[in-house]
């Protein structure tokens, strides 16, 4: 009989053996309630938290659901300790509910419950939230219903928030058969199932690739609820093709839609603003939100919700009368958040598989590499003699990394090439070294836009960019993507740049994305931290050495992994 290939651990770890033949249905099966902590070559190993559980229970996948899948795969019974934890954190959401109040005057966390209240009205993260006794339950005012949500998840008892929302103004708005460009347009099957997911609830959060199409999910939504909509987003280049999109897809036109940036304020049915200027203070307020927060939405999108700046977080506290909507590519918050996401914008509703996509050809197959290169001797010892901080900013800079991105733009020279990179020193030296333009966060936004525009059109081959371009832009033909360098271990920005080629391309050709990492330093460790949720999706990482000088070496002297193995840890 064929061994199985999942080991379920009393720890409430996962242990999934990469080398058997029912490998990957079995890693599809746990992504949907299980959390890839390492990815070595062999064995991968999950974890199963609160969150996970309550997240996968919004989403429609029951306790039973998920204690059936762990023992579909496991070579040995699921420990009944497993169990109990999946049935006791998946009763966990929903027993607690938000409604109005029976009076019309605020709000009512209830429950069938009795002494489940009882026992969250005691505890003291709760209590500064809690009104009256009323009925089998506490009144809530308006301004604490975020609150009071936050309060209850931190405490291990998510509220189901069913208190409804206030209408909005009314905004007639359909989609397009036909785009202004002249474009056939229609929803996707699976854009359609994200639309009723939420819709079903009018709060939650939607992960799909980037690529995938979650601004039409976005316009989806809009047509849906029909009212005005405020829209939330991480750059004022994203604004902008976000309007693009709106002008082009849906029956609204341009006096419909407002710019409300450092540039211009306006006020329209469909308005259009960024987390940086939301969150500016001024003394003891937030005036933009403030001007923002009197008009009668009746849909808020977070865009890229997983980069939700902290302040914003305390702002969307008092927004919870409003439908939210979170788009995003991955869950993860690096500042560990995520159960703030949870509370404040609603579950996850929706997610689609990576690989299930690239499979249907929704987003372009890509191949991810690893080229680890050397410090030479001089740089090891300015290595050796440096402070942490230091040291991670000398492995990102090594400038034996600029032969292999010569090898690479020779060996991509008739593709479109995005080098992605940290630190604006190094983008400089390597603007320096290939002669293509380089785009920062201290580029004009014209300038910004122009040569987004140029790169579009083929006119620029290779573009250099900092993290200004990890999210919300807009360049189907980009197929190759080589980082030099990023923000140490960060899971959601390795996935955001792979997410930058993923667009489907007109040759139905395939994406690569190039890492390129000083080998036997921090550097490296963290590279194996950043390919965690990749590898989670489903993607390999082959690896190869490079020589003394940064070039990658001759085939005879290239040392690769064994293909299709994952980065050792």
């Amino acid at each position: 009989m064929e061994r199985l290939p999942l080991i379920v651990q009393s720890d409430l770890t996962l242990l999934l053996e990469v080398d058997n033949p029912t490998f990957e249905e079995a890693r599809q099966s746990l992504v949907g309630f299980a959390e890839l902590l390492k990815s070595p070559e062999h064995i991968h190993t999950y974890r199963i938290t609160p969150l996970s559980i309550w997240n996968a229970v919004a989403a429609g996948i029951t306790p039973d659901d998920m204690i059936g899948r762990l023992t579909t795969y496991s070579q040995y019974p699921v420990p009944d300790s497993v169990s109990y934890f999946i049935r006791d954190q998946g009763r966990r959401f929903g027993p607690l509910q938000l409604r109005k109040a029976p009076d019309g005057d605020g709000f009512w966390l209830t429950s069938d419950d009795s002494q489940l209240l009882l026992q969250v009205s005691r505890h003291k993260a709760v209590v500064p939230f809690l009104g009256p006794e009323m009925g089998q339950g506490f009144r809530i005012r308006p301004e604490h219903r975020g609150l009071i949500k936050q309060a209850l998840a931190k405490i291990g008892w998510p509220a189901n928030d069913l208190a409804g929302y206030a209408p909005g103004i009314p905004m007639p708005l359909t989609l397009q058969d036909i785009s202004r460009r002249g474009q056939p347009f229609r929803m996707r099957d699976y854009q359609l199932d994200a639309i009723k997911a939420f819709s079903a609830s009018g709060n939650g959060v939607i992960v799909l690739p980037c690529g995938a199409g979650k601004t039409m999910v976005g316009l989806g939504a809009m047509a849906e609820v029909g009212r005005d909509t405020l829209i939330l987003t991480t750059s004022v280049a994203a604004l902008h093709q976000w309007r693009s999109e709106i002008l082009d897809k849906t029956s609204l036109g341009s006096a419909s839609i407002g710019e409300y940036s450092a540039r211009v304020k306006e006020m329209r049915p469909v308005t259009l603003t960024t987390y940086q200027l939301l969150s500016h203070k001024k003394g003891a307020v937030y005036p933009h939100f403030d001007a923002l927060n009197q008009h009668d939405w009746g849909l808020i999108i977070y865009d890229e919700v997983h980069l939700l700046p902290a302040p914003v977080f305390r702002l969307t506290a008092s927004l919870q009368s409003r439908r939210r909507l979170g788009l995003t590519a991955t869950l993860i918050r690096e500042d560990g958040r995520a159960d703030d996401v949870f509370a404040l914008i609603g579950p996850k509703r929706f997610d689609m598989p990576w690989k299930d996509l690239e499979q249907q050809g929704w987003i372009a197959s890509a191949q991810c590499k690893e080229i680890r290169v050397a410090l030479s001797n001089t740089w090891r010892e300015r290595y050796a003699l440096a402070e942490d901080a230091e040291r991670i900013r000398i492995a990102a800079e090594n400038p034996a990394k600029l032969g292999t991105i010569r090898e690479l733009l020779d060996e991509h020279h008739n593709d479109h090439i995005l080098i992605i990179g940290q630190y604006l020193s190094q983008l400089k030296t390597i603007k320096e070294a290939t002669g293509a333009p380089v785009l920062t966060g201290e580029t004009p936004t014209a300038e910004r836009e122009r040569l987004y525009q140029a790169f579009r059109e083929g006119l620029i081959p290779v573009l250099i960019v900092s993290k200004v371009a990890n999210f919300a832009i807009d360049l189907p033909d980009a197929n190759v993507a080589i980082q030099v360098s990023g923000t140490f271990g960060s899971r959601q920005e390795e996935a955001q740049r792979l997410g930058r080629i993923l667009r489907p391309k007109s040759d139905g050709g395939q994406a690569t994305f190039y890492s390129i990492v000083s080998e036997d330093t921090r550097e490296q460790d963290f590279a194996q931290k950043r390919q965690l949720f990749l590898c989670e999706q489903g993607y390999r990482y082959d690896i190869a050495h490079a020589d003394e000088t940064g070039s990658p070496a001759d085939s005879a002297r290239i040392i690769p992994f064994p293909r299709g193995k994952e980065v050792p840890s």
